[in-house]
């Protein structure tokens, strides 16, 4: 259960795929606490693409886990990604005809703003921060 009486909620996760949808429930119910749910659709979105990619390229100790942070900001939204790769995220032109490789894009189109930082100790952190009332998609990419 998410305690939402804070401004910030807190979780690790395995690396397997299925903790994305748990995530994205846990980052449902943060939100509709704190009056964001007009937010939904994208931030759940956002979430999982940012998830997906530290569990798929974030190429670490098995047993490390994956952090998220969802932080109630004034008038938005911040969602943070953390995991033990230094490895920064790159935005690449998608094959048309494969599967994947479209993730930052759609967060970049979705966001308002994005980046990803270092950490003190390994690894770094992707974020993304969503907007009320905003034109969303502004493609705002700041790295540490």
């Amino acid at each position: 259960m998410t305690d939402v009486s804070a401004e910030q909620v807190v979780r690790r996760w395995s690396r397997h795929p299925r903790c994305v949808g748990a995530a994205r429930a846990e980052l449902r119910t943060a939100m509709e606490s704190w009056g964001l749910a007009s937010l939904r659709d994208s931030a759940t979105l956002i979430l999982s693409e940012l998830l997906t990619n530290a569990g798929q390229h974030a190429r670490v100790s098995p047993g490390r886990e994956i952090e998220t942070r969802f932080m109630r900001m004034d008038g938005g939204l911040r969602i943070e990604v953390h995991d033990a790769s230094e490895v920064p995220p790159q935005e690449c032109k998608p094959d048309l005809e494969a599967c994947d490789g479209r993730g930052l894009l759609l967060v970049a189109a979705l966001a308002d703003a994005w980046g990803f930082d270092e950490r003190v100790g390994p690894g770094k952190s992707v974020w993304a921060e969503l907007r009320l009332n905003s034109a969303a998609g502004s493609g705002d990419c700041r790295g540490a």
